[in-house]
């Protein structure tokens, strides 16, 4: 399997040179930066897999870097974990609440680090999503992060892609809104249930005549992706 890309922005060295080598020994991708405007460029030419954000920094701070992300829809799905000396409350009340996975203060060890590193981008693949799954033609490769309808690659955005990705790992079911917001877009986001329809909608438009049928409606409850009428 392809490794993780992890981007650490820390604008101190030995800071990013300790997690580097820990996370290089866990078999992780390493990209570094150390600012903030630097960071934002290589999320978006880069597209790593995860970020590790240190909340103080000169200039633009984490927590600004981490809502800027969150607010640009592209860039809205990507895990981050904010890295700092604040250990109080309130503090990492804030840092979640501007988008932060999670929350690891410093020191830390590089053992603990990896294992929430672990923890997060597996809260962000859904269980099962490692395989490449075809579907009446519908294809999607979680390594590659491509989708395809009978050979034909999709443009798929980044929630569709999650959503696309849950339901063909979880057919046959009914979800409600409220299912679908806590298993696609995570627990701790706070999003209303209409925004389930609109990415829906979204979602059923790049698959397609040939595809869109598969995901369906269910009255009174939410959507079902399913093969059968």
């Amino acid at each position: 399997m392809t490794a993780k890309t992890v981007l650490i922005v820390d604008d101190e060295a030995s800071i990013r040179e300790m997690i580097a080598v820990a996370l290089e020994m866990a078999d992780y991708r390493v990209l570094e930066a150390d600012n903030a405007q630097t960071a934002h460029a290589m999320v978006v030419d880069d597209q790593p897999d995860l970020l590790l954000l240190d909340w103080m920094m000169p200039g633009t701070s984490g927590i600004e870097l981490a809502r800027r992300l969150k607010r640009d829809t592209a860039t809205a799905e990507l895990p981050i974990i904010l890295l700092t000396a604040k250990s109080e409350e309130d503090n990492k009340i804030q840092g979640l609440e501007a988008g932060a996975d999670d929350y690891i203060t410093k020191p830390f060890s590089p053992r603990e680090l990896v294992a929430r590193l672990k923890a997060v981008l597996r809260r962000a693949t859904p269980t099962g999503v490692e395989e490449t799954v075809e579907i009446d033609g519908l294809r999607l490769d979680p390594v590659s992060h491509r989708v395809s309808a009978n050979g034909e690659a999709l443009d798929v955005g980044p929630t569709e892609y999650r959503l696309l990705q849950f339901f063909m790992t979880h057919q046959e079911r009914a979800y409600t809104r409220s299912q679908l917001l806590d298993q696609v877009w995570g627990g701790n986001v706070y999003v209303e249930e209409r925004t389930v329809d609109v990415h829906i909608r979204r979602l059923r438009k790049v698959l397609g005549d040939d595809h869109q049928h598969l995901i369906q409606t269910v009255r009174g409850t939410g959507y079902r992706f399913s093969t059968k009428e």
